[in-house]
This record gives structure tokens, C-alpha cells and sequence, in this order.
């Protein structure tokens, strides 16, 4: 799983030669760990946009070698096309998605840009969060003119200087970079050709000239179809379908409506999610609703619990060898226990669901639940055990200086060794659960893993031998006989139970699963 996800959306400026397209697309997958999300061109434009995905580093070569493969087939003194351009990688905005800052991303933008105008001789000015002055904050106020109007006026005009690069424009033109967040470039289709009309609807819908905050519009023609081409800044504070209905009002004023929408490369779910919701009037619409959601939060939550297991177990056995007293041999036989019951699950869960089990399958439910429950209860013994060896320890530091003290003392240490006796004692109850249930999954469980069923019953079989160990070594200490013998008879009750259930699941591991025992 990546830690670190920036988003890339290049805009080159061809639509018309797919083999070119191709070419620039090649060259930015040609970067390990960047994967290419969606490629959109319209012909009309002559504008391709392009969305990957990678770690920043990943993403900013891949930037790079998009940059460099369009500088060298894409020559802007034979361009032309409906939208706004200025080079042949006319913007290349960078979006923090996951585990990046917005400054981070400010930082790959002018890093690239740099690396931009020295390695590849293209003027480079950079717009957005990474703007150097508020007069570049905006790319349409950098677009202004577009290349003919820039190649003009560079090198004449001072507010043309780029920020990065040589002062002359190639055939390449010049390039905006920068960063900012997500972005919606959506476009509506009027019902008329009248370009006239997509002009004084976009004029009213964008917010430089008094229409809405975070939308940026433009009228033109696209197939002989009047277009209002716009871009959304910030889906959150300005809804599409909040714009979307400003331009149908707009558009029933000069007597047409809304042919369709486009939308141009990736949308965030949430702003589908908010005009679904406007649309269906659902006011107390929640996401966890939307099915494929609750999927992914339960799939999310099994992965990212699976991960911590893999943590915790990873981080128990270096704790083990760590060369301290805790944790030790109780702990571990809880952790072996636990596994056990894992393996025990196992089994039942590939017993259910199998026609040819159809007559068990209610038993190995109940033995995946038990198993379950015993699994996350032998883990808890895990932290219980350390936690009680330690309180022995303590109550022997307790002073003894005086009788008073002598006996507050020996009533902790008392009181201590019955704790540290009773967690491997209930580790050991739940173990010859473990093994009942292992005895299940054996004689009725899926044939094919049967031997699962039988390690599961000899791990536990150790674990019982642990635990004598632990208890004993506690009871031996204690001063109360009537607390330690009903230790013993619990330690021996506990065992002549295990040794009939091994009988019985090595009886059946040789009658089911064919094995022998020396």
C-alpha cells in the first residue's frame, strides 16, 4: 500500500495525432509506481488530458518525461484549437491525495518547473497554491493572449517574465505548473450553435465576472454546438448541481436548455454523491447508505485489521526476545493458544459453504464464532499474564522493615501469586476449549484440512504443558493450601480432559484422514 499519493493532471496541447498522444502517455507510465488513471482528448479542443497517480517522487519524473516528450513532437506555431493554451504541456497541476501536504506538493512544482527550464529550455510560470505573486495566482491570468500573444510579449513586457527558464519562446511555448486541490472540469452542451449565447451564460456563471466562487467559465463552440466549458475549484462551497441548474435558468432565458454534460477526466465521489443527494431531495441521505461504500469501510477495516494482527505479532516475538522478564512463558503459551484457535476457525470456515458439508455447516458457524470469541480472549491473556508477573515483582520490593509492613507484604505477595496463578489457569481452560472445538473441525470439518484441525489440538496440547509450568510455579509459593489445592485439582482436571480429547482426535485423524501415529 502507498503512504504517499499525489495526483497529476497534464494538459498537451494535441487531440489530433493519437500516435503523438500515445507517445507522451508511454513516456509518463514509463516511470515505476506511477499508474495512469484516465486519458481524455477532444478533437475540437486539440487538448488531451491525462490523470496518474504515484508516490511524489514517482510522480514528478513522470511530469518530467510527459514535459519532455511533448516539447519534442508538439509544435505550437502549428496549433490551433478552441481552448486557451500557451505550450505544448500548456498546465501541469499536482493534487495531494493521501499522506502528502499542499506545501509538499508546492515544493515538486517548483522543483520540477526548475528542472523544467534549465534541462529543457521552457519558460515556466508557476500558478495556484505554488504562485511566486498574486498576479499568477489564477491560470487564466497567466493564459491571457495565449502563446501568440505570450511569444509577442516576451522579453517586451516585465510582467511576462517567467518564473523559471529562458526569456524566448520556442516552439514548445511555455509551460504552467503548480498545485492546488481536486478540480471538476465539466462542460454543458446548450440545445443552439448560437456561440453568442455559451458566451453570456458562461459570463454569468463565473465569479471574475460576478458569477459563482470556484467556477471558472468559458463560451465556445464545440461541434457546432454551443458549449459552456468550465472548470469547479471547490466542489464543496460550490456545488455542480448548484451551477449546473444557474446555466439551465440561464439558458431558458434565451430560449434553449441543456443538450448534456461532459465531464472531463475524474470527478471526486463526493461531489456525485452531494448532486444525487440535491437532485433526490434526500435530506438525511448518509454516505454509508451507498453500498460499494459500506463495502469498501468493511474490506478497509478487515484489511487494516489484519495489518495490526501482522504489527502485533511481529512486535510480540521481538518483546519475547527481548531479554527482559516480561513477556515470558505464560505470555507466550496465550499466543500460541490463540493461534491454535485461528487454525481451528480456519477449518470451519473452509467446511462452510461446501454442498458436501451442507449437513455440518450449522456446527462449524458455531465453531468459527467460539473459536473467534476464544481467539480475542487468549490475546487479551497475552498483556494479563506480563501484567500479573509484574505485580508479583512488585509486592517482593514492598518494604519489610517493620511487622506492619512484613504483613502488607506478605498479604500483596500472596494476593499476587493467585492472580499470576489464575491467568495461565483460565488459559488453560479456554485451551481444552480449543481443543473440543478442534475435535469438531476434525471429525466433521473439511477432510482436505483436517490435519489444520490436528495442529490446532498440538499446539494446544503444548500450551496445557505451559501452563502446569506457569501455575505451579506460582502455587509453590503460595502460603494457602486451600487456594493451592484447588489449583491442583483444576491443573489435573484440565488435563485428563486434553489426554481423552487427543485419543480421540488422533483416533479420528487416522479413521478420516488416513494417517498413522508411531
Amino acid at each position: 500500500m502507498v503512504d504517499q499519493i499525489v495526483e497529476c493532471i497534464p494538459n498537451f496541447s494535441e487531440a489530433r495525432k493519437p500516435e503523438v498522444v500515445e507517445s507522451i502517455v508511454e513516456a509518463i507510465t514509463s516511470e515505476p509506481g506511477v499508474v495512469l488513471l484516465d486519458r481524455h482528448s477532444d478533437e475540437d479542443h486539440n487538448r488531451t488530458v491525462l490523470t496518474f497517480v504515484g508516490s511524489p517522487s514517482s510522480v514528478e519524473e513522470a511530469a518530467f518525461r510527459g514535459i519532455q516528450k511533448a516539447a519534442a513532437l508538439i509544435d505550437m506555431n502549428q496549433h490551433s484549437g478552441e481552448h486557451p493554451r500557451l505550450g505544448a504541456t500548456d498546465v501541469v497541476p499536482l493534487v495531494p491525495i493521501s499522506g502528502v501536504t499542499m506545501q509538499e506538493c508546492v515544493d515538486m512544482a517548483h522543483r520540477l518547473g526548475q528542472r523544467v527550464g534549465e534541462e529543457l529550455g521552457i519558460p515556466v510560470y508557476f500558478y495556484e497554491e505554488a504562485a511566486t505573486r498574486p498576479d499568477r495566482k489564477n491560470l487564466e491570468d497567466i493564459r491571457r493572449g495565449e502563446y501568440e500573444g505570450l511569444k509577442k510579449e516576451m522579453g517586451a513586457d516585465p510582467d511576462r517574465v517567467p518564473d523559471c527558464g529562458p526569456t524566448e519562446v520556442g516552439s514548445a511555448g511555455a509551460t504552467v505548473i503548480g498545485a492546488r486541490e481536486p478540480l471538476i472540469a465539466f462542460n454543458v452542451f446548450l440545445t443552439t450553435n448560437d456561440l453568442a449565447i455559451a458566451k453570456k451564460i458562461a459570463r454569468a456563471v463565473r465569479h471574475s465576472s460576478g458569477g459563482f466562487r470556484y467556477v471558472k467559465a468559458l463560451g465556445m463552440l464545440v461541434d457546432d454546438i454551443a458549449q459552456v466549458s468550465m472548470n469547479l475549484t471547490n466542489y464543496r462551497k460550490t456545488p455542480v448541481a448548484t451551477v449546473v441548474e444557474f446555466i439551465r435558468r440561464e439558458a431558458e432565458r434565451y430560449g434553449v436548455g441543456i443538450r448534456y454534460c461532459e465531464l472531463v477526466g475524474l470527478i471526486p465521489q463526493g461531489a456525485l454523491v452531494d448532486a444525487a443527494q440535491w437532485y433526490l431531495q434526500l435530506d438525511l441521505f448518509k454516505s454509508e447508505q451507498i453500498l460499494e461504500q459500506r463495502i469498501f469501510s468493511a474490506l478497509q477495516e478487515v484489511a487494516e485489521r489484519k495489518a495490526s494482527d501482522d504489527r502485533i505479532a511481529s512486535a510480540f516475538m521481538d518483546e519475547v526476545a527481548a531479554g527482559t522478564p516480561t513477556p515470558g512463558g505464560g505470555s507466550a503459551a496465550a499466543h500460541t493458544a490463540a493461534l491454535a484457535a485461528a487454525l481451528v476457525a480456519m477449518v470451519a470456515r473452509l467446511t462452510v459453504g461446501k454442498e458436501k458439508y451442507a449437513s455440518v455447516e450449522q456446527q462449524m458457524r458455531e465453531c468459527i464464532n467460539r473459536a473467534e470469541q476464544l481467539r480475542a480472549s487468549l490475546i487479551e491473556a497475552v498483556k494479563q499474564d506480563a501484567v500479573a508477573f509484574e505485580a508479583v515483582m512488585e509486592a517482593y520490593r514492598y518494604p519489610q522493615a517493620t511487622t506492619e509492613q512484613k504483613e502488607v507484604r506478605a498479604k500483596a505477595i500472596e494476593q499476587a501469586l493467585k492472580q499470576a496463578a489464575e491467568v495461565p489457569l483460565q488459559v488453560g481452560q479456554q485451551t481444552v476449549e480449543v481443543m473440543e472445538l478442534a475435535l469438531a473441525t476434525v471429525s466433521q470439518g473439511n477432510v482436505n484440512a483436517i490435519t489444520d484441525a490436528g495442529t490446532a489440538a498440538n499446539l494446544a496440547e503444548a500450551v496445557l504443558e505451559s501452563v502446569e509450568l506457569n501455575v505451579r510455579v506460582n502455587v509453590d509459593s503460595m502460603k494457602s493450601e486451600k487456594d493451592a489445592e484447588m489449583f491442583e485439582f483444576e491443573l489435573r482436571r484440565l488435563k485428563s480432559r486434553a489426554e481423552k480429547l487427543m485419543a480421540q482426535i488422533r483416533s479420528v485423524l487416522v479413521e478420516r484422514g488416513g494417517l498413522s501415529f508411531s
